[in-house]
Order: C-alpha cells, then sequence, then structure tokens
C-alpha cells in the first residue's frame, strides 16, 4: 500500500440547509407510499421551537430525532454515493474509494489527476442540490507513503511529509509498525480529545461535593465510553493520555472543595480505593 491523494469533504451547515423540494423528489423515487410522504413534509414543515419561539425554516431538517439523519442519509446516497459509483469512479484511470458517514466523507485517489478532476466539479454536483461545501474544510491532500514521497530539492531539508487529515473523531496518518513497516495509522483527533477532557472537567466542577464513589462510578463510566469508541490500534497512548489528564482534573476540583485542600499523596491514596478505569480492562479492537 503505497498511499495516495485524500479529498477530505465538509458541507457548510448540512443539516440547516437540506433543500425540502429537492429531498422530496429524490424521496419520490424511492418512496411509492402517499401517506408516508405526506408525514415526511408535514414534519419538515413542523418548525423548531427555540427560546419559546416557533421559527418554521424552508430549508434544513430539524435535529434532535432518529428521522434527521435518515433522511439525511438518503439524500446524501442520491446527491454523493449514487453518482461517485456512476459517473466518477469508472472515469479514473486509477482506483478511487468513497467512504461517508452521514454527512462526514472523505475520497480517496490513486492518482493526483484523478482527484484534481473531482475536485473541480464537486462544488457543482453539490450546487445542484442546493448544497455548499465549506472552501477552507473541504481540501485536497496529498497522502503518499512517507518513502515514496519526492524528496525536495534541498536534500538537507529531507523527504516530504504526507498530510494528515480528519475523520469520524481520529486523525488518520502515516506511521511505523511494529515490525518497523510504514502503515495508515489513527490517533484521537485533537479536538474531540480536548472536548472529552473538557467535559470530564466540567463535570467533575459541578459534581465535586458529591460522595467520591459516586463520582467515580460517573468518570468512570465516561471514560469506558472513549476507550470504548476511540480505542483503536495504535491510538493506545491517546487513551493514557486521556486517564492521565482526567486523573488530574479530578484531583484539581477535589483539591478546591475544601480550604485544607489535597495534596498528591492523599490523592494516590484515594485513588487506591477509588480507582479509575484503565484503557487495559477494556479490549482494544
Amino acid at each position: 500500500m503505497a498511499g495516495g491523494w485524500v479529498i477530505e469533504i465538509d458541507i457548510r451547515k448540512y443539516f440547516d440547509s437540506i433543500d425540502h423540494e429537492r429531498l422530496g423528489e429524490v424521496l419520490r423515487r424511492r418512496i411509492r407510499d402517499g401517506a408516508i410522504l405526506r408525514l415526511i413534509g408535514k414534519w419538515l414543515n413542523a418548525g423548531v421551537l427555540e427560546d419559546e419561539n416557533l421559527k418554521c425554516p424552508d430549508a434544513g431538517s430539524p435535529q434532535g430525532g432518529v428521522v434527521p439523519p435518515i433522511l439525511a442519509n438518503v439524500l446524501l446516497h442520491e446527491v454523493f454515493d449514487v453518482w461517485f459509483a456512476r459517473e466518477v469512479r469508472p472515469r479514473m484511470r486509477g482506483r478511487a474509494h468513497l467512504v461517508r458517514y452521514a454527512d462526514d466523507a472523505v475520497m480517496l485517489f490513486e492518482y493526483e489527476e484523478d482527484a484534481r478532476r473531482v475536485m473541480a466539479v464537486l462544488p457543482k454536483r453539490f450546487g445542484k442540490y442546493g448544497l455548499t461545501l465549506h472552501p477552507d474544510k473541504t481540501r485536497l491532500l496529498p497522502f503518499k507513503r512517507p518513502d515514496r514521497m519526492m524528496r525536495r530539492r534541498d536534500a538537507d531539508e529531507g523527504p516530504y511529509k504526507p498530510a494528515t487529515f480528519d475523520f469520524l473523531g481520529f486523525t488518520i496518518h502515516w506511521g511505523k509498525s511494529l515490525a518497523g513497516k510504514w502503515a495508515v495509522k489513527t490517533r484521537t483527533a485533537s479536538d474531540r480529545f480536548q472536548r472529552a477532557l473538557k467535559g470530564i472537567s466540567q463535570w467533575c466542577k459541578a459534581h465535586r461535593h458529591e460522595p467520591l464513589e459516586r463520582q467515580q462510578h460517573v468518570l468512570n463510566l465516561k471514560l469506558r465510553g472513549h476507550y470504548g469508541y476511540y480505542g483503536r490500534p495504535g491510538n493506545r497512548a491517546r487513551l493514557w493520555t486521556l486517564l492521565h489528564w482526567a486523573t488530574r482534573v479530578w484531583w484539581r476540583w477535589l483539591h478546591r472543595r475544601s480550604q485544607r485542600g489535597l495534596s498528591w499523596a492523599a490523592m494516590n491514596r484515594l485513588l487506591k480505593r477509588y480507582p479509575l478505569l484503565k484503557p487495559t480492562a477494556v479490549r482494544i479492537v
């Protein structure tokens, strides 16, 4: 596996900009039952209650339920998946792949010329359905294996470094395997890591006066959920880093809940009685 070129897709405010008329056209091609179509239409036009004000937008799909992801997936399947399979892939010189989950997607190409051709027509394709690609977050990236990248003209600068990209909360990058060979690896994306740590800190601050057994229970639930999603081969170090900072955050808010504070020696004794869940206690898949 030598890598290639990646197009990182970002649809600007997708759930807020779904065109009801275009969505209706796609649904009518897939659904023949008029009663179901009318129910979907009523649901889309029902409006959203925000701060005691009812808003009935002409576009978008209200979020918070189970229906919006389904409708979003149906529309993007027609806009993106079907188009890629029927129109794009047969015209490519090399291999091409599309990976999509809801409105998050990346396109993978073997050759740069194929990637640039598709990149040029993407805005027109999405614009046809009333959707807009984010101009900064939608980008074309080289993702060749480091030892296959062209060397710089100045030998002192060394080889080019392949770009990294984020997908579904992970940063995808090249790294060395235990056998010393180049492999595509994943690690927790920085923004998701910071968001997880911020959530733990906010909870510890709000509940620092609750019994320690209760605090330990909730923190371990948060850690278990994080490990369950981000526990992937090659990402173990990031899980241990989260545990380290979660422990420090817990100590900080316990330290502030009384004037006497809490020394680290006392915190270590507390952790023996109320230990936080370690990544080794959760199966890494």
